[in-house]
């Protein structure tokens, strides 16, 4: 399994306890979405270019 597949795995696994601990499926849905959202703007913009050429690479592979 690669890198992508193992981290959403733990997304869902997280996702998963998220919603048994709080009872609420959105809360769950809202903290493993918003997570990776806000790390994403708290990059400045080099580093948002650089993540976003990564990613395209390895869409071309």
């Amino acid at each position: 399994m690669g890198n992508r597949g193992k981290v959403a795995v733990g997304g869902v696994a997280v996702g998963l306890l998220l919603w048994v601990l709080t009872g609420s499926f959105l809360i769950g849905l809202a903290v493993v979405v918003g997570i990776p959202a806000l790390a994403y703007l708290a990059l400045d913009p080099a580093q948002r270019r650089r993540v976003r050429r990564v990613g395209r690479k390895e869409l071309g592979r």
